[in-house]
């Protein structure tokens, strides 16, 4: 199968039941029921891996805003983009294989830091993923689009 390197991971996150902010990882570990240690472990498949683009984040600066990394939900924040690719495209990063299985909407909780926050990302929030092949994905790991 070919594939194409299109960025890499920034950060990494989870979340905690009793913890209201992402708490950010060097590495996290994948498995067909989500990110292994994460409140949303083993709840919806389809949503398992939430991934975001530093270009959000850079589109709220913009605006005079300040959004701290991690804010968005995310498990995993690229350098990349990956917001036009389509659903079903599959992605591996570092040594998981994932596949893109639903555009993010957006959160009220966003509103927080600023009202505009919801409508200046829009279609620009993140993607969610499932797993296709279990594995760990550090800081740094390359991002390849598959099947190119």
């Amino acid at each position: 199968m070919s594939r194409k390197r299109v960025g890499e991971v920034l950060k990494l996150f989870i979340s905690k039941s009793a913890v209201s902010e992402r708490i950010e990882k060097v590495k996290i570990a994948l498995d067909e029921l989500g990110v292994v240690e994460d409140k949303f472990y083993n709840k919806n498949v389809q949503r398992s891996v939430l991934i975001a683009s530093i270009d959000s984040y850079n589109l709220i600066k913009n605006y005079n805003l300040e959004m701290p990394f991690g804010y968005l939900g995310e498990n995993i924040l690229l350098d990349y983009n990956p917001y036009a690719l389509e659903v079903g495209t599959k992605l591996k990063i570092g040594g998981a294989t994932l596949e893109i299985s639903q555009h993010c909407t957006i959160c009220n909780h966003l509103a927080v830091i600023d009202v505009k926050i919801p409508t200046l990302l829009k279609n620009d929030r993140g993607i969610f993923a499932k797993i296709i092949s279990k594995g760990e994905i550090k800081n740094g790991d390359e991002v390849y689009i598959l099947g190119l």
